[in-house]
């Protein structure tokens, strides 16, 4: 490995060091070639300016100067006229010369003689004079091969102390390719540049590493999994080792016992809450035995289902299930509260009914008084039939149960046939009935708002004095379509207001005995609101009025 290295560094560096050379030596030339062509023509651009300007003269000058370029002045038969290196008169003939040929033919020639013996080459430049005489100017310069081979000493030398450089960090790679095998990474061993000796022992380190992190990685999916599924449920779930402390605390649990789910890992049960049926549960599970029973927390109730965790019949755990039945006791309490109000409101008219009936039926009842009774009896029978048209409508919005279909509705239209439908009520106790505002659009169940107007209205005048008023007003807002139903009535009491939309919720129980009220009018009201996604607000001063508004909004 070591002479590998060896042999790779020394054979790139001299090649690198030959083939830089010779580019550099390339590129020198050329440039030096470039502007040594254009030197001569400056030069003979000049000398041959001065000539035509002044003459032979111009030479005259030149003859005496030391001057690196050879100028020649040749005539139109090629005789030379000056050289100022060499007698004129004994140099040869150079009308065949082929810088000569050129500018005598085309005004101006060039040309290059190379020097294979003296290791030169000489640039030429001829230019036609005025007088149709030829001035020549020549200059002599190493050539490519001679410029190379002055480099050489250069490059030798470089050469070794790049080779001393080269040994020098060979050496040190050498002990950085030791130094990783005192520090193989095994957790990755593939990724580990080391001999191809250690290959196949790092290979099979690679599978067995590939394997335990397959197992880590199906362990992890199955914790994130669970995870998954107990972090999105809405029951509590609390996993126990055989101490009693929290191993896993789901975050539905946590908010039952209002505690962080990382604080509480690691802590005994107790500490969640000392109740009597908690510690009952978690001893009897302790013991290996299911467990069931509810228990409270503040104002809320829960059933806790508590199950062991065996191992060979040895308990090695505990399971708790938490589940929240604070809103199915309240919904059963509700529904016992509105069974046991319906059965005593439909008992007392069917009392009133049967002894009036039972009266007539012994001849009790005189004969001028049988009309009474009658009207009595049908009074009774009325109040039950509505009693329980009102029941089967709250019934049905409850359970969500209708079929009718959404459509768009004017608000303030249906306002005003509903009014219309109470004008004789309302004539009755002189009451003055308006509606007001401007055209509205909601998407509703038509029969539904008809009804929750009619509540409106209708309890409107039934709790109002006589010779009141009674305003109804519809209102279009940018999100909101506005209802409002407002009286000078007898107002409702701030200690009622927050239960009068109760089913069955009475506060005079004689008054609205008299007038014929069920109980359930404004708990239809609150249902067909919250059916349509609309809000209801009550505002009321005893003996001032009542104003309810019902806001609907617009994209509903």
């Amino acid at each position: 490995m070591k002479k590998r290295i060896y042999k790779s560094m020394l054979l790139l560096a001299l090649i690198t060091i030959l083939l830089t050379s010779f580019l550099i030596t390339g590129f020198i030339y050329r440039e030096f070639y470039i502007q040594m062509q254009q030197e001569i023509r400056n030069e003979a651009l000049f000398i041959s300016t001065g000539y035509n300007l002044i003459g032979q003269e111009v030479f005259f000058g030149l003859k005496e100067q030391e001057n690196s370029s050879r100028i020649t002045w040749v005539a139109i038969d090629g005789t030379v006229l000056f050289d100022n290196m060499v007698e004129a008169k004994n140099m040869e003939n150079h009308r065949n010369r082929p810088e000569i040929a050129d500018a005598l033919n085309n005004g101006f020639g060039e040309a290059v003689h190379l020097s294979k013996t003296l290791g030169t080459q000489t640039f030429y430049r001829a230019v036609r004079l005025n007088d149709g005489t030829v001035l020549r100017v020549s200059a002599t310069t190493n050539s490519v091969f001679k410029s190379v081979l002055g480099f050489i000493p250069y490059v030798a030398l470089i050469t070794l102390l790049v080779i001393m450089l080269t040994m020098i960090i060979a050496n040190l790679l050498t002990k950085k390719i030791i130094f990783p095998l005192n520090n193989l990474n095994l957790e990755n061993p593939l990724s580990n540049d080391v001999y191809d000796e250690l290959s196949p022992l790092l290979s099979r380190m690679a599978r067995q590493n590939e394997q335990i992190e397959s197992q880590f990685k199906r362990l992890k999916e199955k914790q994130e999994e669970f995870n998954a599924i107990t972090e999105n449920i809405s029951e509590g779930i609390i996993v126990l080792n055989n101490k009693g402390l929290i191993l896993f605390i789901n975050k539905s649990a946590a908010s039952i016992f209002n505690v962080s789910t990382q604080d509480i890992i690691n802590k005994h049960i107790l500490t969640l809450d000392r109740s009597i049926p908690l510690q009952k549960a978690i001893e009897t599970a302790m013991a290996g035995h299911l467990f069931e029973n509810t228990f409270t927390i503040s104002e809320d109730s829960f059933h806790l289902l508590v199950s062991p965790v065996k191992d060979d019949m040895v308990v090695k755990g505990v399971i708790l299930f938490i589940l929240d039945i604070t809103e199915k006791q309240s919904a059963e309490k509700m529904r016992r509260e509105f069974t046991a109000n319906v059965s005593h409101e439909l008992k007392t008219p069917l009392t009133s009914i049967s002894g009036y009936a039972e009266l007539m039926k012994s001849g009790m009842v005189q004969p001028e008084d049988i009309p009474e009774f009658a009207n009595r009896i049908y009074n009774e029978a009325r109040h039950l039939i509505n009693l329980i048209d009102d029941v089967i409508r709250i019934s049905r919005l409850d359970e969500k149960n209708i079929q009718l279909p959404f459509e768009e509705i004017d608000l303030l239209e249906l306002a005003t046939e509903t009014v219309s439908r109470l004008s004789s009520l309302a004539q009755q106790k002189q009451i003055k009935l308006s509606v007001s505002g401007e055209n509205a659009i909601v998407s509703g169940v038509r029969q539904i708002l008809e009804e929750m107007i009619y509540n409106l209205c209708d309890n409107a005048i039934k709790y109002n004095y006589e010779k009141g008023t009674v305003d109804v007003s519809v209102r279009a807002l940018s999100d909101n379509v506005v209802l409002t139903v407002a009286d000078n009535g007898f107002g409702i009491p701030r200690e009622h207001q927050s239960r009068v939309f109760e089913r069955f919720y009475r506060i005079d129980k004689s008054h609205s005995r008299e007038t014929g009220g069920t109980g359930l009018g404004l708990s239809i009201v609150k249902h067909s609101a919250e059916f349509h996604n609309a809000k209801v607000q009550l505002l009321s001063k005893p003996g001032k009025g009542t104003t309810i508004t019902v806001t609907f909004r617009r994209n509903q």
